[in-house]
């Protein structure tokens, strides 16, 4: 039997087997809101025969967006955009939910990829960015407003109402986003922070605000939703965030109840090297499973079905997550239950899809070629 298509929980998150589709920012929201692009992307991918759909980056404010475009939960009027695209993929998809909330810290206020990514100064569409400190991101960008104690609260606060409000959605899981060079990653790496009071120096203080934020989501909603981090295990730079500090900081999510850890890289710096190549990051996820039981997300340019095998069966993860592979083919836990000899869920109106030679992928034989 396949490992990959084997069943697998999220702490109370029940999924039927290992693949999980990360969050991909879309760019595609107005003012935060979910528009009709959210509904025909996030269906087609609930569509997929994965266990669970990570909807992409989800900005806790305004300012906390990466773009203008970004998608938001800052609001009830947010939630009620989202509202039919939740209830359409629960009418008619068998997959699990989960949103990454985030905030993108001294990141926001850019340009969507495909008009070149560049920060984009205070103004009409630009805002000022707020961080740790008073660092940008590189040379030449908008310095930062570094976060007071007020600040702090305000962000803290975000993250609980949209944590409530993605409750009251229905979904099931959140991912609290502290990777990839945004806020929390943000205080993590000693890159980013450079505070001299409880919040900055020591790995300690530097764990200290993303801990407390974590924290405070998990009080705010109940046990039945899981709740769990993503993180960048390594800066890829010298002197920054590395694969030690991340087990140390996983070591303390997982005294806090955390129900997963989804474990990728980089993000923080320009300056950054990173040896891109298939399954570049399960190193760090298998060193962090190794260290702490952590249920593990593992994530990285994985695009093959029997490598994916390999890795639930070598214990390097404990799920794949698919980005660029699943936009790329849709259906691609389909061809991989084919190829694998397992079975996958599908709506009965794809039943008759199933190639003649595959006569047990679908689990079901019932629906003739009328």
């Amino acid at each position: 039997m396949s490992r990959l298509f084997s069943p697998y929980a999220l702490g109370p998150l029940q999924l039927k087997n290992r693949i999980a589709i990360a969050p991909m920012c879309q760019y595609s929201a107005v003012e935060g809101l979910a528009t009709d692009w959210h509904m025909i992307h996030l269906g087609s991918l609930a569509l997929s025969g994965a266990a669970l759909l990570i909807i992409e980056a989800t900005a806790v404010s305004p300012e906390g967006r990466i773009t203008p475009a970004d998608l938001g939960l800052w609001s009830d009027g947010h939630q009620a955009a989202l509202t039919p695209v939740i209830a359409a993929i629960r009418r008619h998809a068998p997959i699990r939910l989960a949103v990454q909330l985030a905030h993108a810290g001294r990141k926001a206020s850019s340009q969507v990829p495909w008009e070149g990514g560049a920060n984009i100064a205070p103004g009409d569409v630009g805002w000022q960015t707020v961080a740790p400190s008073a660092v940008p991101h590189a040379e030449g960008e908008t310095v930062p407003l570094a976060l007071d104690a007020a600040g702090l609260q305000k962000v803290k606060g975000d993250f609980i109402a949209a944590a409530r409000r993605a409750h009251a959605l229905g979904i099931e899981g959140i991912e609290l986003h502290a990777a990839h060079g945004y806020l929390l990653h943000q205080f993590l790496s000693p890159l980013s922070n450079r505070r001299d009071d409880e919040y900055g120096g020591s790995l300690e203080n530097r764990m200290r605000f993303p801990l407390e934020v974590f924290d405070a989501v998990r009080a705010a909603v109940p046990r039945e939703l899981a709740v769990g981090v993503r993180i960048s295990a390594s800066d890829w730079v010298d002197g920054g965030w590395d694969l030690e500090q991340s087990i140390a900081f996983a070591n303390a999510l997982q005294q806090r109840g955390t129900d997963f850890i989804h474990v990728s890289s980089g993000g923080i710096s320009p300056l950054q090297k990173i040896p891109v190549g298939p399954g570049y990051q399960i190193q760090f996820a298998e060193r962090i499973r190794a260290a702490t039981g952590l249920p593990t997300i593992g994530v990285g340019l994985i695009t093959e079905p029997e490598h994916a095998e390999s890795i639930i069966l070598q214990g390097q993860a404990d799920m794949v997550a698919l980005a660029r592979g699943i936009l790329y083919d849709p259906r691609w836990p389909w061809h991989a239950a084919a190829r694998l000899g397992a079975q996958v869920d599908a709506p009965p109106q794809y039943w008759r899809s199933q190639p003649h030679h595959l006569k047990t992928l679908f689990g079901d034989t019932r629906l003739g070629q009328r």
